[in-house]
């Protein structure tokens, strides 16, 4: 395949809009050719990687014109699992690396997706960047504010278009939502709550067997200390605070970001949070909490609350609440209300219990496969995923420290309060 840079053009003799006024020099300078097909390069081939970003890019790789080429994963049985998939569906070999560094290496790949633990997040980001390539990455997009502001600040300077794993603005219903909100039929809002339950932590279900000689194991802990190999690490790591953060980052991550999209807040003023592993204690030593319950409060003037029990799935909910009634989403997939209940100065304006009528919306993962072309922001941009962040990197700081935490924007400092 071309060099990256032969294969780009500048965008010559057009109008400029307003959406590429903002764009970048360096946005300018990576163009596609519509024509010309765009090399893919998969960093992280674990369930994430494979059952859903190749998954769901290879729904649209033909009309896109798009071809994964090259995929990393410090564990050959998931590396090699990947590459079958790159036979099967473009009859090539795909090239295989133990590290995300050589894949960003390749001249060739225009765009990465990092579907590696949280851990890794923003320093694979922040090199992808560097290397020029467009990415797509898993959220979290940190867990780290100094990482994490390095990490987007390298984003927009490279002028590369980033699109972060909250594929939920994505969903008709909850776009439906949002426009909904906008007309303030709602009234004053004062709070959103969401309670996400399930019988059982879900890294549970990725536990696997793994040998210490398929392992490139100091790239898998990267920047953390060394110690033995364990499979229980190496598959299970949602469930350990080396790695991950547990339910606020992981799942929380996407309500989060929901009332972020629909009311259009960006950031939190102040956190609290407590949770802890109160029921899931074995063999696997797991140190992410069961149950957690964090809130914050937005300048707007709302609180918003969320609470998960790994242990029971009975109570689930999701609500918008406002002074002249409620939104109600009892299925962010498909199902969303607007009701009168509880509008203590409804005076008529909602009156039973009315469906909320869905957008019609481009596909998450196509979404990001044309904005390499178009060098346009997608729909969670790099932006979307500081916000969320930032909200995240709170609630788990006070977790951790049992005190409020504060967010200076300004700043971009979070400190106790």
């Amino acid at each position: 395949m071309p060099d990256t840079c032969s294969r780009r053009r500048f965008l010559k003799g057009a109008t400029a809009t307003a959406a590429t006024l903002a764009m970048s020099a360096a946005s300018y300078g990576r163009i596609v050719g519509a024509n010309e097909r765009i090399s893919l390069g998969l960093i992280g081939c674990g369930v994430r990687g494979v059952g859903t970003h190749m998954a769901e890019v290879h729904k649209f790789d033909k009309e896109e014109k798009v071809e994964f080429t090259a995929v990393c994963d410090p564990w050959r049985v998931a590396r090699e699992n990947a590459a079958a998939l790159v036979k099967e569906w473009y009859g090539r070999e795909a090239r295989q690396f133990t590290s995300y560094r050589d894949v960003l290496a390749l001249k060739d790949v225009d765009a990465v997706m990092i579907a590696s633990p949280d851990h890794v997040h923003t320093t694979q980001l922040e090199a992808a960047a560097k290397a020029g390539k467009d990415v797509y990455v898993e959220k979290p997009v940190g867990r780290d504010m100094e990482k994490l502001k390095s990490a987007c600040d390298a984003v927009k300077a490279a002028g590369v278009v980033c699109q972060v794993g909250t594929q939920l603005r994505a969903v008709p219903i909850l776009a439906g939502c949002r426009e909904l909100y906008k007309t303030g039929i709602l009234g004053k809002v004062h709070r959103v709550e969401q309670a996400r339950n399930a019988g059982q932590p879900w890294w549970y279900h990725y536990l696997k067997d793994a040998q210490e000689k398929d392992v490139d194991w100091p790239e898998f802990l990267a920047d953390l200390p060394m110690r033995p190999f364990s499979a229980e690490l190496l598959t299970g790591w949602y469930g350990y605070r080396e790695f991950c953060d547990g339910p606020v980052p992981q799942q929380g991550v996407h309500y989060i970001d929901l009332v972020h999209y629909i009311t259009g807040a960006k950031f939190p003023t102040s956190a609290v949070c407590q949770g802890g592993v109160f029921v899931w204690k074995d063999e696997h030593k797991f140190t992410c909490p069961d149950q957690v319950e964090a809130s914050w409060i937005y300048p707007e003037g709302f609180m918003v609350n969320y609470s998960q029990n790994l242990s029971n799935s009975a109570g689930r909910s999701f609500k918008f609440f406002g002074d002249q009634g409620t939104l109600d989403i009892p299925s962010w997939s498909s199902e969303a209300y607007l009701t009168a209940e509880g509008g203590s100065r409804n005076k008529g304006v909602i009156r039973g219990r009315n469906p909320v009528n869905p957008v019609e919306m481009t596909n998450h993962f196509q979404e990001w496969l044309q904005c390499i072309r178009s060098r346009k922001a997608g729909l969670a941009p790099i932006d979307a995923g500081y916000q969320h962040s930032v909200a995240c990197i709170m609630a788990v700081k006070a977790s951790d420290t049992g005190r409020r935490q504060v967010y200076d924007a300004a700043k971009r400092e979070i400190r106790e309060g």
